[in-house]
């Protein structure tokens, strides 16, 4: 079949490939809406295949910006459906999220792997990535974190989770790295950070924006970053922590490096809000702490 068909009308018609690809929604969510939800309804070709009409594109589009909103997709067909002169600004707080962020907290303090799957599956499934890490994963791992301390089976909990993560994250950056044709990226932890959840959730975020992610799972020796950066063939560095780090290290090792680099070297996590004076005329760019965010303000940086 080739990328577009013409109906007998000839109005284009479009395969999901090429609807993936002119909306950014994998085919996985595009079948979801429509089965689960009945979002879209695109036509079939004799064998089955789906086909997309122009109308069907901007309702996906519709349907994203909804979602962008924080509307949960449980929602989102009543709200396309109607008039938009008569659309009413939806009450997100009462959406679904919240039930779902303590589904996915409640999974990771019970150790329920089968639990962490399903709801992995389904988020990524009904979500764009994007919307999927700042709705639920982002702050859901926010509220573990604040919640974690010192407490009795914290430790558990949270090398339970990274393990789950590194793996699925991992599978997901390697099919998405065979098709993205965007720059590549070194993303990795600062030497203090002994956790990986931030860089992974970033690594993901950057992913979807079609970089092609390279996650190191220990923080590099700085020495070795410029080997990396050359035979890697590495666009952007970017290095994620929640600690303070050292004080050599932020105001002298650090910005020596994105001086000696001739691409940039970037800052994400709570390190940015931690240590912002040192940052400042440092040479470094920071990202900020949001994964979503910091993943979407690289295009400017590369784009230069």
């Amino acid at each position: 079949m080739n990328d577009k068909a013409m109906n007998p009308a000839d109005a284009p018609l479009y395969p999901i490939r090429e609807v993936s690809r002119l909306t950014g929604v994998n085919s996985v969510t595009l079948r979801a809406w429509e089965r689960r939800y009945g979002l879209i309804r695109p036509q079939r070709t004799p064998k089955g295949h789906r086909l997309y009409a122009r109308d069907d594109i901007a309702r996906i589009e519709r349907i994203l910006q909804w979602l962008g909103r924080g509307v949960p997709v449980s929602q989102v067909r009543d709200l396309i459906d109607q008039p938009e002169t008569a659309t009413p600004a939806p009450d997100t707080e009462s959406g679904d999220w919240d039930s779902q962020r303590q589904q996915l907290i409640a999974a990771v303090e019970a150790l329920d792997l089968s639990r962490l799957e399903a709801l992995f599956n389904q988020s990524l499934a009904l979500y764009p990535v994007n919307v999927a890490l700042a709705e639920l994963w982002h702050p859901a791992l926010a509220q573990l974190e604040e919640s974690w301390g010192d407490k009795l089976g914290a430790g558990l909990q949270r090398s339970l989770l990274e393990a789950f993560l590194r793996t699925r994250v991992g599978t997901r950056l390697y099919h998405a790295n065979h098709v993205a044709r965007g720059p590549r990226l070194l993303v990795s932890r600062l030497p203090e950070e002994t956790h990986q959840l931030g860089s992974l959730l970033l690594a993901l975020a950057a992913s979807h924006e079609g970089y092609r992610v390279v996650l190191l799972d220990d923080a590099p020796p700085l020495n070795e970053l410029s080997l990396a950066v050359d035979r890697l063939h590495i666009a952007a560095v970017v290095l994620v922590s929640a600690q303070a780090e050292r004080s050599e290290l932020m105001r002298r090792q650090l910005p020596r490096l994105a001086e000696q680099l001739a691409i940039p070297v970037c800052l994400a996590g709570p390190v940015t809000r931690i240590r912002a004076a040192d940052l400042e005329n440092s040479g470094l760019e920071a990202l900020g702490e949001d994964p979503v965010q910091s993943a979407s303000r690289l295009g400017p940086l590369l784009s230069h």
